[in-house]
């Protein structure tokens, strides 16, 4: 699996992404307004899912550190399917380097938990009520050219 999707990644690292959106850019609301003014979740309703992140070169760092923080949420949360996501969710970061200079980085849900939503700034707000401003300004200001989410069903295991 891991060899089919690193020939794709190839193949989306040499031509711009076309349907690339930066990540869900409404702020996080605050504690007290989260019904009024959520931002949409990220559902994924496919086999396989794939969020191809293109961060700015010299915001790697905060990236990375947005990822530590995503993490600690994932594993501390009360809620069954944030372990679950945290079961299959892995990032990883390519070598070389993406369009315009960018560097991506890759979340691989093998498989996506149905029906659980992926915003990063909800899960980072449901754990880090009173830091979830200041969180969300570092993940989101790390994007370069934003994000391509990709839903996939299998068409055939070749292996098989």
């Amino acid at each position: 699996m891991l060899r089919w999707i690193a020939l794709g990644l190839l193949a989306v690292q040499a031509a711009p992404p076309t349907s690339a959106q930066p990540p869900n850019t409404a702020q996080p609301p605050a504690p007290a307004q989260q019904a009024v003014a959520a931002p949409a979740p990220r559902v994924f309703a496919s086999d396989y899912g794939l969020v191809l992140n293109f961060i700015k070169p010299d915001k790697t760092k905060d990236f990375e550190a947005s990822i530590g923080k995503l993490k600690e949420a994932l594993q501390k949360s009360p809620k069954p399917e944030r372990k679950e996501q945290a079961a299959s969710w892995r990032v990883f970061k390519a070598v070389e380097a993406a369009t315009a200079g960018n560097v991506l980085y890759v979340f691989v849900l093998d498989p996506p938990v149905k029906g659980a939503d992926y915003t990063v700034s909800t899960i980072l707000a449901e754990a880090f009520p009173n830091e979830a401003q200041v969180l969300y300004k570092q993940y989101a200001d790390s994007y370069g050219a934003g994000q391509n989410i990709v839903n996939l069903k299998l068409l055939s295991a070749l292996g098989k």
